[in-house]
């Protein structure tokens, strides 16, 4: 095994991710070798020499990562790993032994190592798969930590972000849901329009009546008319009895329009006239029928332009605009696609009775630099994906559709390749680049950069400074 402190010396420049860890092995040389070594990269160990004296110190304390050997004087190795995991499912381990085999590597990973290790081991490769394993776990924690503020604030866990326009429109939802408020829901397909909807309904006084969503771009005009306001029986040839409408469903609850854009003139009045007096007949009846309901628009057009050419009426325009939130294509909030990785992966590894993968640094980075014209639904379909065609513990590029690989969009500027980059260097990396390349754009314009972010200038600013970002200006001349 090489010197840890000579491997020390050589890394010192690397700010390493801080975190607990415990060594389980009988070796005293082992466990103190390792305990120098990684002492000297800033993380916190216990050790233990037994599997017994190893779950003693485990219930004393909170660690994200255990180094377990194979071999241990009271248990089998494999054994332990099993009792760590019932303990803690989202427990980090490594296994480490003096006997690899290719059954025991298999038998490792199956009970949920995310790693076995062959003695003696190389340290450099030792300390990238700990930072590696330390940053899913911080992305896990974040994202758990993340859905449970969302589900305390919002009383809807399945809206996964962290980035500022993401955290401003939680803001928004906040504000708005408690009021009687039509809202317009403006964003492209995918961004995630109704989660926002279900929301705002839930975080309502409604909350306790019915959500009702509807598409209106996937019906013709004479069935939409009758599926929102009912009708009665023989109104039309196929009208064997009355029915209610949606609209009627919805009453003291919430009715979601999805795709308003595409409503025909005549349902456009007629949905008017709801939003100003609340009132409405079956198509084919004559007596009017009053409801109770809060109306949420989406649209993945621009109704403005609409109104202008004369195809959507404006006095309904400025009906639904009363509050317009505007949701951002992912490619505008990046930083949010890890947690929604992880968030997916979950997802349907648990539909499908599966252990979640780790998503590879490789496969990270493809994901960072495609520009998701599909948004938050297509990479929720890349996910589902991934987990169904996975046989192993990761995914890596081999599992990503074709045209993600292949960069079909617009990527930005590839990510420096580093095989022991953690998580969040990555995400610093990208992060940096994407700065970096607004700042060019802007002429080194730091409130124009700004502006563009859509941010503070103070917010840019601490981002500058933390990431060592160099600011030139351009010759004009």
């Amino acid at each position: 095994m090489p010197e840890a402190a000579t491997l020390a010396s050589r890394t010192r420049g690397h700010t390493p991710l801080a975190g607990t860890i415990l060594i389980i092995d009988d070796e005293a040389a082992i466990r103190e070798s390792l305990q120098v070594l990684l002492e000297m990269e800033g993380y916190q160990v216990e050790t233990g020499s037994t599997a017994e004296e190893g779950m003693a110190r485990l219930g004393d304390g909170i660690f994200d990562l255990v180094l377990l050997d194979l071999a241990l004087p009271d248990k089998n190795g494999l054994d332990v790993l099993a009792e760590l995991r019932e303990r803690d499912p989202a427990l980090n381990v490594i296994m480490i032994t003096a006997y690899g085999t290719v059954e025991n590597a298999v038998q490792a990973m199956q009970r949920g190592a995310v790693n076995f290790v062959q003695k003696p081991w190389d340290n450099e490769k030792l300390l990238a798969d700990i930072r590696a394993a330390i940053a899913r776990r911080r992305v896990e924690e974040e994202n758990v930590q993340l859905k449970r503020a969302l589900k305390q604030r919002y009383n809807f866990a399945n809206i996964v972000g962290k980035s500022e326009p993401m955290l401003r429109i939680f803001d928004l939802v906040a504000q708005v849901a408690p009021s009687r408020s039509t809202v317009l829901l403006q964003g492209e397909s995918g961004t995630g329009k109704e989660l926002i909807a279900k929301a705002i309904h839930m975080n309502s006084p409604r909350r306790d009546r019915a959500f009702v969503p509807v598409n209106t771009g996937s019906m013709p005009a004479d069935l939409l008319e009758s599926t929102l306001f009912g009708h009665v029986k023989g109104a039309f040839t196929s009208a064997v009895a009355s029915k209610k409408g949606l609209f009627e469903v919805a009453d003291r609850g919430t009715i979601f329009l999805d795709e308003i854009g595409t409503m025909s003139p005549d349902t456009q009045a007629k949905i008017l006239r709801v939003l100003q007096d609340k009132r409405f007949m079956h198509l084919g009846g004559v007596q009017e029928l009053q409801v109770d309901v809060r109306i949420i628009a989406a649209t993945n057009i621009d109704l403005q332009q609409l109104v202008r050419e004369g195809k959507f009426r404006d006095d309904l325009y400025y009906r639904l605009n009363v509050i317009c939130i505007d949701l951002p294509p992912l490619r505008d909030r990046k930083e949010d696609i890890p947690s929604l990785v992880s968030f997916f992966l979950k997802k349907y590894a648990e539909e499908n009775e599966k252990a979640p993968p780790q998503m590879t640094p490789e496969a990270l980075r493809l994901l960072l630099d495609y520009a998701w014209p599909g948004n938050v639904r297509e990479l929720e379909n890349a996910m589902e994906r991934a987990v169904v065609l996975a046989t192993g513990p990761t995914v890596g590029p081999d599992l990503l559709p074709k045209h993600i690989v292949g960069g079909n969009g617009t990527p930005l500027p590839a990510v420096e390749s580093r095989p022991d980059a953690s998580l969040f260097d990555i995400m610093e990396d990208c992060e940096r680049r994407v700065i970096s390349d607004m700042l060019d754009k802007c002429n080194g314009n730091q409130t124009e950069a700004a502006e563009q972010f859509h941010v503070p200038l103070s917010t840019l600013n601490q981002k500058i400074k933390r990431l060592n970002i160099e600011v030139k200006k351009k010759s004009r001349e």
